[in-house]
């Protein structure tokens, strides 16, 4: 076990003895400074943001825009008013599919999707098309499980608006070749939304560098609470978009003869927002970037290959997705059902996911209902590889 493994498991409050968590993709454990700051930020600490005059709420409203400021840092962004706290990536999605995509999208006008993608990076823009008359069209992989870029750079035409793709697949683990994406997206004129959902936990996000023009995310796969995500954007972006919820925070003035509206990010904020979720989300950036990305993709990614050379040895397991995955594995044990294989792993003390992975399309295009799934995070050591392993055998055994 490397010094990473033994110094990081400890932070985990939710990870206590012989119990092995191989969820992360679904959602990674908090660490305990995460855990603090939000029992300070509903205790000690707790007050409303941006509308108290007293000192705590000043305080209070002082960490909430540090917050999206670290946010701000963490995807490279030219400035903290081109984040926009939202509930998770989600509601990022939805977001810009209901302003932008209602103002940018027309009739006959298409969409760009991938087979890999996220209910979440399908649905939305399905609603978009339906109601506005657009059209969807959707990418093939690569037969080791990539975005098949060739493909969309060969089909995209000025028709499309919008290319939209998964930074990461929480499927096959794939990492895209954003900046290539981009590319091929500004080419015809359309704009690039990433959802990084399992890519800001795992790897250096640039987004000027990537030269994107939307990112999302959401808090609780980067070790933060749920219920917390961001949008980025550009600012002439997000300043041209009209807002999608009204309320309070996000007006300028209200009469009943009109409304104006506040710049961005406020525009999009409307209501009282979850405070303690954005001071959880600074925290955990915190925590992230003080072990260094880079080192946490490095662990990752050897605890992952692990795991791979070790299930790829076993008669009957079937491994997806691309040897160099970002911590994300999925397989088949025989033609036993991904759910068996789940249940009598948590028989063992071994927490994987089964399912479609809100990815029914994905699965539909491999051919399979479901597939097992074992995630990987910082505190992922080599006794849950070898509790994994122990575990598929006894499923081996059960199943003959």
């Amino acid at each position: 076990m490397s010094a990473i493994q033994t110094n990081h498991r400890a932070d985990f409050p939710g990870i206590a003895g012989d119990w092995h968590y191989l969820d992360t993709a679904a959602t990674a454990q908090k660490a305990k400074p995460v855990l603090d700051a939000i029992a300070r930020a509903y205790g000690p600490d707790y007050a409303t943001v941006h509308r108290g005059v007293y000192e705590r709420s000043a305080n209070m409203t002082l960490a909430y825009e540090a917050a999206r400021k670290r946010v701000a840092g963490l995807l490279n962004a030219a400035s903290e008013s081109e984040i926009v706290f939202t509930s998770g990536a989600t509601d990022s999605i939805n977001l810009v599919a209901e302003s932008w995509g209602n103002s940018n999208v027309g009739k006959d006008d298409r969409i760009m999707l991938s087979q890999l993608e996220h209910h979440s990076n399908i649905v939305p823009w399905q609603l978009l098309a339906e109601r506005v008359g657009a059209h969807i069209d959707v990418a093939p992989l690569t037969d080791d499980g990539q975005i098949d870029l060739d493909w969309i750079e060969a089909n995209l035409t000025e028709r499309h608006k919008l290319v939209a793709l998964a930074h990461v697949s929480n499927v096959l683990g794939s990492l895209l070749d954003a900046k290539r994406a981009a590319t091929i997206a500004h080419k015809v004129g359309a704009k690039l939304l990433l959802d990084g959902c399992q890519a800001a936990p795992r790897v250096r996000v640039d987004v000027q560098d990537i030269d994107c023009d939307f990112y999302v995310f959401s808090g609780h796969k980067i070790y933060g609470p749920t219920g917390i995500g961001a949008l980025w954007a550009p600012y002439d972006i997000l300043d041209a978009m009209p807002p999608w919820k009204g309320g309070g925070s996000m007006i300028d003035r209200v009469s009943f003869d009109g409304t104006t509206y506040a710049p961005p990010p406020g525009r999009f904020e409307a209501g009282t927002p979850h405070i303690a979720g954005v001071v959880g989300l600074d925290a955990a950036i915190q925590y992230v970037e003080g072990i260094g990305l880079d080192v946490i993709s490095a662990h990752e990614n050897a605890t992952l290959a692990m795991a791979r050379d070790a299930l790829s040895s076993i008669n009957s397991v079937q491994v997806f997705g691309p040897d160099k995955s970002m911590g994300i594995l999925s397989f088949a044990v025989g033609d036993v059902h991904p759910h068996d294989v789940a249940t009598i792993l948590d028989e063992g003390g071994v927490a994987i996911r089964a399912g479609h992975h809100c990815a029914q399309p994905l699965m539909d295009y491999m051919g399979v209902p479901a597939t097992a799934r074992a995630s990987f995070g910082i505190y992922s050591d080599a006794e849950d590889v070898a509790a994994l392993v122990k575990g598929i055998e006894r499923v081996r055994k059960i199943f003959g």
